[in-house]
């Protein structure tokens, strides 16, 4: 039998003997403040470049690469696929697991590319330009709320919720009227706190809203998201299935921008001499932002398992046909074989090839448009107030718990 070591919160466990395969490494996720790197995928790295883990729901357990090298080969090579993953119980994170046909998450190729064809034109270069006006327009108007009725102000309750909600409910096609409702579903949805029940509650109430959506807009000539999704499941692209199950994780994904862009901001908030960069070269901010995309610790434990498809050999060693395989982007952006000196924050990184967004066919559908959200959100934030700071000191910023995307749960400041 495997011996199996709970490294649960230990920061600097002793690296396993030499010997394959590796212990199970039970992996709960931390309720961590701030924005330091968790400590038990800092032990797993140590160990690595291929550990065992187990995840607090789901069974079994699964391999984890940390090696930039290994993470880029397990995503981007067809001997490991995600649409397995949908037909089996594979240790996970997430209380609940119901994959819907349609989603990308869980699409190998081709079948990928048919199902992400009808919605690829909401989320191009030429659409965020099209979009970026609208979204500085939706932007301006928060920050004159939050000028004219002066500091102290919560960042996330005035700007970073509202804006990334609005902008991404213009690009999904979700009126005003239900903004609120559908945030609170996929707040849930990303949450692990309420357990499996909440989350099927929201998922129940978020896709049956979606359903309602597309069929309502079967002939629609808009662009928006759900619209594309309406005609083409009416010109036969498509089942509806597929399409809401597309549109769910797209909804989704707009939770990001506002926990990334608060961890991003409290970094600046709390290290003068990286703020006052990034307050004076405004024509060199998109370098510092990529750096903080590869430092910030995102998410919790990890996102998506993959099956290796037949046997692979990874970072020198065997993954079995059957066997699921997780990858850590966090990790991979923190390998000092490609970014030296990979704990320091620095502005002046080049080459910077970091994974923030993923990799390969799962490469975030919406990198673009949260690139443009991210720059718009800290260039209007950092010209509009010059004088930003925070308002309590900085280990009394709360930060989010239970929750799957890493953030601050309010970031107080004034000016």
């Amino acid at each position: 039998m495997t011996e199996e070591i709970t490294l649960t919160g230990r920061a600097g466990a002793a690296p396993p003997e030499r010997g394959w395969p590796p212990p199970v490494r039970d992996w709960l996720p931390l309720d961590l403040d701030g924005t330091d790197f968790d400590p038990v995928l800092a032990g797993l790295m140590r160990e690595g470049p291929l550990t065992r883990i187990r995840l607090p729901f789901g069974e079994g357990w699964a391999w984890l690469a940390t090696r930039y090298e290994d993470v880029k080969l397990v995503t981007n090579d067809p001997r490991f696929g995600r649409a397995e993953v949908a037909r089996r119980q594979v240790t996970r994170l997430a209380p609940d697991f119901a994959p819907r046909p349609g989603s990308l998450a869980w699409a190998d190729q081709p079948e990928h590319n048919r199902l992400r064809k009808p919605v690829a034109g909401a989320f191009t270069v030429s659409a965020m330009k099209r979009l970026r006006p609208r979204a500085q327009r939706i932007l301006d108007e928060l920050m004159d709320g939050v000028v004219r009725n002066g500091p102290p102000a919560d960042l996330v309750e005035r700007v970073l919720e509202p804006f990334p909600i609005t902008v991404v409910s213009e690009v999904m096609g979700v009126p005003s009227a239900d903004r609120e409702q559908v945030h609170a579903w996929t707040r849930q949805i990303i949450s692990t706190s309420g357990g499996a029940e909440a989350a099927r509650a929201a998922k129940t109430g978020l896709y049956g809203w979606i359903t309602t959506a597309v069929r309502s807009r079967a002939h629609s000539t808009d662009e928006d998201v759900y619209s594309l999704l309406g005609a083409a499941v009416s010109r036969g692209e498509i089942s509806e299935e597929e399409a809401v199950g597309l549109a769910g994780p797209l909804q989704i994904g707009g939770e990001a921008v506002t926990h990334n862009c608060g961890q991003m901001l409290f970094l600046m908030l709390t290290r003068p001499e990286l703020m006052e960069r990034v307050r004076t070269r405004p024509e060199a901010r998109g370098p510092v932002l990529d750096e903080l995309l590869r430092h910030i610790p995102h998410r919790s434990t990890v996102g998506l398992a993959r099956i290796a498809l037949e046997d692979v050999e990874v970072g020198g060693h065997r993954i079995t046909a059957g066997e699921p395989v997780y990858v850590s982007y966090l990790a991979a952006n923190r390998d000092p074989a490609v970014f030296p000196d990979p704990d320091r924050i620095d502005p002046d990184r080049h080459p910077n090839p970091h994974l923030a967004f993923g990799n390969g066919p799962h490469y975030c559908t919406g990198a673009v448009l949260a690139r443009l959200q991210t720059e718009l959100l800290v260039g209007t934030l950092l010209d509009r107030l010059p004088a930003l700071r925070l308002a309590v000191p900085p280990d009394q910023v709360p930060w989010r718990h239970k929750t799957m995307i890493r953030g601050p749960r309010a970031l107080p400041v004034t000016w």
